[in-house]
């Protein structure tokens, strides 16, 4: 590899932003494509395809035989709301190899005792947030059904395009909640990307069943193109 392309390679890296490099593997000419171009790329289908399956692959296009290494950041998950279903949901993330914290200023419910080896703030929304460095490979979930913190810790996730926005509460709940961001300036396409209620409709009762049902919602997002995601909604 070109000391020029390492160098690329390492600075998206480090901003968080997804990175391809082409080989072709016999010539072993190699060229680095950045997010911005992927959609312009002659390669976009098969850059889109590996990039949302988080994988390296070996690819034919154009008569060539092309290696793609992908570069993705690690996922993160920021869950607002130590409760129960966080609970359960925070160790499925960190199997699932996601980067979890856990926002709640209440310290009754954020205590290392309930949630054992992960990261915890205990702090309001608008302290805890900023620090965590929140983006677009970052999913985000509102569980504590307090407006005074899912509210302000949603128009974060907003500002910061998370490619996934989860709150708790039923459909009248989600209106009402709606009302509230718009009031406080939030857009209808921002409404619009919350999840809610959150996770896939499997008929989840337990904290533990909500948890499965909201990590494989987050993971059709992430992974399946657009068409399959509106199936699997």
């Amino acid at each position: 590899m070109k000391l020029e392309i390492l160098h690329e390679l390492n600075a998206e890296r480090a901003a968080r932003r997804p990175v391809i490099l082409v080989t072709d593997t016999e010539s072993g000419e190699q060229r680095l494509v950045k997010a911005m171009d992927f959609a312009k790329d002659p390669l976009r289908a098969e850059l889109d395809k590996q990039l949302r399956m988080g994988k390296s692959a070996s690819v034919e296009a154009g008569g060539k035989k092309l290696f793609l290494n992908v570069y993705a950041p690690t996922a993160k998950l920021v869950i607002v709301g130590a409760v129960h279903i966080s609970q359960a949901l925070a160790p499925l993330a960190r199997s699932l190899g996601y980067d979890v914290t856990v926002v709640d200023p209440r310290t009754a419910f954020a205590s290392p005792e309930r949630f054992p080896d992960i990261p915890l703030v205990a702090e309001w929304p608008d302290t805890a947030l900023p620090p965590l460095n929140v983006d677009a490979y970052t999913a985000f979930v509102a569980v504590t059904h307090d407006p005074k913190i899912d509210d302000p810790a949603l128009l974060h996730a907003f500002e910061r395009n998370c490619f996934y926005i989860g709150a708790l509460g039923s459909r009248k709940t989600h209106a009402k909640r709606g009302d509230r961001l718009r009031a406080q300036g939030a857009k209808e396409s921002d409404i619009a990307r919350i999840h809610a209620p959150i996770g896939l409709a499997i008929g989840a009762v337990s904290p533990s069943e909500i948890a499965v049902a909201i990590m494989a919602e987050i993971t059709a997002v992430l992974r399946l193109p657009p068409k399959e995601k509106e199936e699997a909604a």
